[in-house]
């Protein structure tokens, strides 16, 4: 990698347009072209250059996680695993790939998902009680978790009385996202009630009555998981979501990869269906990509020489045509 600045050409950078872009440290930046940059004829990059796909919602514990590095997917929350696993993937992960981790699922005693054959035992952090609550987000910070993951399934048994809302509040001091599954009746105002931070799943089980919604689109982010149901449960999930897109709810991109036959890297399925949720253009651009305060990590940039189109079906194929950028991919000045 150039280790003095280098400027080059794009014809487009997905939200911007035809513009230069210096690397310089190891990070993309659109620049103003200078009258120089004219005089000396730039490199060019065709296509389009854009940030990589963030998947806030997989489970890497039950995919072949290596084959991200290949992938237009740069970054991944890993939302419940046994925890020293998970810090082991967030220390060594796939080559460039970001993972944040939630560490162990927080779940009530015999709670969600106790006993599924998919989570191994050591993945569930049964909390008892509310001093059992500030121990539990105490072992997050110690494996240097990003996220609290919370279940609320009514099926299983829910947190006795206080015990929820003290995960949140020993979550937020300690600057974690709280994410929560919930599934089943109640289980969404649940979590509202308690102020997490965002829902793991665009809720299936149910129809939510419109001012739930409205509440949830101003104080919660949606993680999309859409492709995951067929049927009934994926029309009350659109259902649901369009409405909490149309209230300026956050939908973001999550597919819940390794829970079933999910793809290992971009799922064409899941941008159609942020599609049919109501996305396009800039908004579901937002949705897919890995944000970033300032200028853009090399690693997490991709490129096609395909134009970006506006609509979801054409954005699913850009990103399934993009690959890593690399400045070797930079043409000679035309």
């Amino acid at each position: 990698m150039p280790t003095s600045p280098l400027r080059f050409t794009v014809r487009a950078w997905a939200g911007i347009g035809s513009t230069t872009v210096e690397l310089a440290g190891g990070a993309l930046r659109a620049v103003p072209a200078a009258p120089s940059d004219a005089e000396r004829d730039l490199p060019v990059l065709p296509g389009t250059l854009s940030a990589g796909i963030a998947d806030r919602h997989v489970h890497l514990g039950l995919v072949d996680r290596d084959r991200l590095a290949a992938s237009a997917v740069v970054a991944v929350d890993d939302l419940g695993w046994v925890p020293g696993e998970a810090a082991a993937w967030r220390r060594r992960p796939p080559e460039g790939v970001a993972v944040r981790i939630a560490g162990s699922f927080l779940a009530p005693p015999h709670g969600y998902p106790s006993g599924r054959s998919w989570a191994p035992p050591a993945a569930v952090r049964e909390v008892a009680d509310v001093a059992d609550a500030e121990a539990a987000v105490g072992e997050l910070v110690g494996v240097r978790a990003a996220v609290a993951k919370v279940t609320l399934h009514a099926v299983f048994p829910d947190f006795a009385p206080g015990v929820l809302e003290a995960l949140v509040g020993a979550a937020h001091v300690a600057g974690l996202l709280v994410v929560a599954h919930v599934e089943g009746a109640g289980r969404s105002r649940r979590a509202l009630d308690a102020r997490v931070d965002a829902l793991a799943h665009v809720p299936w089980t149910e129809r939510l009555p419109d001012p739930l919604v409205e509440e949830f689109a101003h104080h919660t982010t949606w993680i999309s998981t859409l492709d995951l149901h067929r049927g009934l449960a994926q029309r009350r999930a659109l259902a649901n979501a369009r409405r909490f897109v149309a209230a300026g709810g956050r939908l973001r991109y999550g597919t819940d990869m390794g829970n079933g036959p999910t793809p290992v890297g971009v799922n064409r399925r899941e941008i159609l269906a942020l599609g049919r949720a109501g996305l396009a253009g800039p908004a579901l651009l937002s949705a897919l990509v890995l944000e970033s305060a300032g200028p853009l990590p090399v690693r997490a940039a991709v490129w096609s020489r395909r134009p970006m189109p506006e609509d979801a079906e054409g954005v699913a194929d850009w990103f399934a045509s993009a690959r890593r950028f690399r400045p070797e991919d930079l043409e000679e000045p035309r």
